[in-house]
């Protein structure tokens, strides 16, 4: 086993390789767990864990809050609708008094870049990045990689295309900087108006042609088009993004008999990805939401024990 000492996750950009593989390699003894008739393991008996959310969340707080109590912890759901923060209470002192019920684990969703190192530095717990603004979703780019791993074998040597409104894509981040470390080729596909300048100097390759993106590419991300964060239009319609960039029947001809098509979810169904193709990508995606499971347990272990879990622990 090899020793982790990272307290906190935050972000995939200041990760080594190595301590990928690590969460990687936990995850895949925990997704054998879950395949058990009993599911639950003692590991964090004993540990609290609160899911603290300040942004709308299904697939991203389900998964973890599921995560934790498989891992025998006691789990605390916290929402800022109804809460104090209605109230004036500053989101530091919502953190200190939650920490003064002895909280081992806090998960933050925060609608503002870097919040969750801003709290990070501020409480004695652990924290976890569960989507930061507009930064990163580090827990989204390791499930998806997970998943490419045990597709294809691997994760050096790809071209890993993601399209869509990389602007407003913490998903996009995260997968760029994990991708990038196992040097995979990544891609960036989108409308101009939608990838931003300071993309030129992300390791990234980058297209406006959907055809030249999709090409040879062994993984595609799909990415929704996130009009809850856009103050103007980027684009003049609706109809005329899916026209150059859904993925549909014609396009997908593209793609190498092996590729995977991914998406983070929620899949708005004839904008990024057309129906047609539902049959085609939607058990991927759905395996996607069953490794983030197996992936957030791995990190709720390592932050919690700081080694690699082996199955029978």
């Amino acid at each position: 086993m090899s020793e982790w000492s990272r307290k906190h996750l935050l972000g995939l950009s200041e990760m080594s390789k190595e301590e990928i593989e690590a969460i990687l390699d936990s995850a895949k003894a925990f997704k054998e767990i879950s395949k058990r008739q009993v599911k639950k393991v003692p590991a964090l008996r004993g540990k609290t864990v609160v899911n603290l959310f300040f942004e709308a969340s299904t697939r991203t707080k389900t998964s973890f809050e599921l995560a934790a109590k498989r891992l025998s912890a006691d789990v605390v759901n916290f929402s800022s609708k109804g809460s104090s923060l209605e109230k004036g209470e500053t989101i530091l002192d919502t953190l200190r008094n939650l920490e003064a019920y002895s909280v081992d684990i806090f998960v933050i969703r925060h609608n503002h870049s870097k919040a969750p190192f801003y709290l990070s530095t501020r409480t004695q717990a652990s924290v976890i990045n569960a989507g930061d603004g507009l930064n990163e979703h580090p827990t989204q780019a390791l499930l998806d990689m997970f998943t490419v791993r045990e597709r294809l074998g691997k994760l050096k040597g790809l071209k890993v295309a993601i399209v869509g409104d990389i602007l407003h894509s913490r998903v996009a981040r995260s997968n760029i900087w994990g991708f990038s470390k196992f040097s995979s080729q990544v891609w960036v596909c989108a409308p101009p108006t939608l990838i931003p300048k300071y993309y030129s100097c992300l390791p990234v390759k980058i297209t406006y042609s959907l055809k030249e993106a999709l090409s040879g590419a062994d993984v595609v991300i799909m990415l929704r088009v996130q009009k809850e964060r856009q103050s103007q239009m980027f684009f003049p319609s609706q109809r005329e993004y899916s026209e150059f960039f859904s993925l549909n029947e014609e396009n997908a001809k593209l793609l190498k008999e092996h590729s995977l098509v991914m998406h983070p979810g929620p899949v708005n169904w004839d904008v990024e990805i057309a129906s047609c193709l539902k049959e085609k990508v939607q058990n991927l995606i759905l395996e996607q939401v069953n490794n983030g499971l197996a992936v957030r347990m791995a990190v709720l272990y390592l932050l919690s024990i700081g080694k690699k879990y082996e199955v029978g622990s």
